[in-house]
């Protein structure tokens, strides 16, 4: 088994103090002697365990690669109902907003390891499900999306919990860097032979190869995930505390949970229709195949290189150029929607997106961790982050199924896609405040917590 490492630097007002749960415990300590230097000519290092973690999230996302890019085209294949496919993704992201609720008292509690094992546990039973189902998998959209989403909710509430607890605020952006390059690699390779083999194996057999093929992995997953720490577990779960906290005022987190609600709002019905468009216009898994393969090139540079000189003081400006950028690529669809604009799309957006994700997940895990108090609630943070994106998804689906239902020509669609992406613009403008506090902080050699960030729990309970 693998040792946690991970240093945090400390402020000077916790020096011999601990939060619950063992967050600040031994960071800046002597836990890491021996070790190299957390960092090497001013680089922030990544840690085992944060390696580790990259792996497992790594094999996760190949999984995913392989068939997920392919599961909207299966249903579509099977009834071309726009408005399916959108009580598909409505149910996904209902399960995973109620599971990562409900779950949060057994990763705090208990062993959030075996509550991330279970989540890829129950996304390779998720493919089964589908092979078993075949053909008449249309026929359980919505159980097929409640599985989906209790899986995703177990796996990414487990997945951030740890993120957290393995990274700092010095090297939180190279992890995201990193994370995004390797969903990125994934996404080159796995689409695309997952494209070939759909096109030149008769019928569905090529659909049951790659299904098989992401339950294998999901299992190396699980194998992997013993290597990871078992982390400490402390305190007790407050089940109320997202709805206390974004009522309470004078926190930030009313600001940033409306930021999060306006990004899940983008991306609750970005995250499958491109794709299918992309299906739907070529009509060909192969040529999809491709689409994913040069846009995650295109990506893997990206966040490479975001992820290589992103700091604090850049975010503002980062995501707001990224937002912007992002809502404009939208245009060229009123225009025509041919595999040509819809390929400048993804090239685009590949380019842009990680301006934008990388600074908004940063800055809201160093709100989390910005005082011993909120440190030690970070699995309810956590919860409230990841219900107010599947708000946000949550809105924009119904919104897509009620759109489709009444009519589904072009003109329609792409207002209702320019409509939704231009949400980004709104996220930005919530979040803009709490990016200019992180520039407060100072050098990362002698960090200080601004006031914002020193006041921003809300964990006790107000009479």
């Amino acid at each position: 088994m693998q040792h946690d490492h991970t240093q945090h630097r400390v402020h000077p007002r916790w020096k011999g103090k601990t939060a619950d749960g063992g967050y600040f415990e031994g960071r800046g300590s002597s836990e890491g002697k021996g070790n190299k230097a957390s960092t090497d000519k001013g680089k922030p290092k990544l840690h085992a365990q944060a390696v580790l973690l990259l792996v497992v999230s790594g094999l996760f996302g190949v999984a995913n690669a392989l068939s997920g890019t392919f599961v909207g085209v299966y249903l579509w294949k099977a009834k071309s109902d726009l408005a399916l496919l959108g009580w598909f993704a409505l149910a996904t992201n209902i399960a995973v907003a109620v599971t990562f609720w409900l779950a949060g008292k057994w990763v705090k509690e208990y062993n959030k390891m075996n509550c991330l094992r279970l989540g890829v546990l129950l996304s390779a039973s998720f493919y089964m499900l589908v092979l078993w189902l075949g053909k008449h998998a249309v026929d359980y959209v919505i159980w097929l999306g409640i599985v989906q989403g209790i899986a995703s909710g177990f796996f990414w509430l487990a997945f951030n919990v740890v993120y957290f607890e393995v990274t700092d605020p010095d090297n939180r952006d190279r992890f995201n860097g990193w994370s995004g390059l390797l969903g990125s690699g994934a996404g080159i390779v796995a689409p695309w032979i997952s494209g070939i083999l759909i096109v030149r194996m008769a019928g569905a057999n090529g659909y049951r190869l790659i299904f098989s093929i992401s339950l294998g992995i999901f299992l190396l997953g699980i194998l992997v995930s013993f290597f990871l720490k078992k982390r400490k577990v402390a305190g007790s779960y407050e089940w109320l505390l997202p709805w206390r906290c974004v009522k309470q005022e004078g926190t930030p987190w009313r600001s940033v949970s409306a930021a999060l609600v306006a990004q899940g709002f983008r991306e609750g019905v970005f995250g499958f229709m491109i794709g299918l468009m992309v299906y739907i216009t070529t009509a060909s898994e192969a040529r999809l195949g491709s689409f994913v393969l040069i846009t995650s090139a295109v990506s893997l540079f990206s966040f490479w290189l975001t992820g290589k000189y992103m700091k604090p003081a850049y975010r503002s400006r980062a995501m707001l150029i990224g937002s912007l950028a992002m809502t404009a690529l939208i245009l060229p669809f009123f225009w025509k929607v041919n595999f040509v604009t819809l390929l400048i799309f993804g090239i685009g957006i590949s380019l842009f997106i990680p301006l934008f994700s990388i600074p908004i997940l940063s800055a809201v895990f160093d709100l989390i961790g910005g005082n011993a108090r909120s440190a030690s609630q970070r699995e309810e943070y956590i919860v409230l982050r990841e219900l107010a994106l599947n708000i946000g998804r949550i809105l924009s689906v119904l919104l897509f199924i009620a759109v489709v239902s009444w009519s589904t020509t072009p003109l329609i669609i792409n207002s209702l896609l320019l409509l939704v992406g231009s949400s980004m613009i709104i996220s930005w403008w919530f979040m803009r405040k709490q990016l200019a506090a992180n520039l407060q902080q100072g050098p990362l050699d002698k960090p200080t917590i601004p006031a914002t960030i020193s006041g921003n729990d809300c964990g006790e309970k107000r009479e």
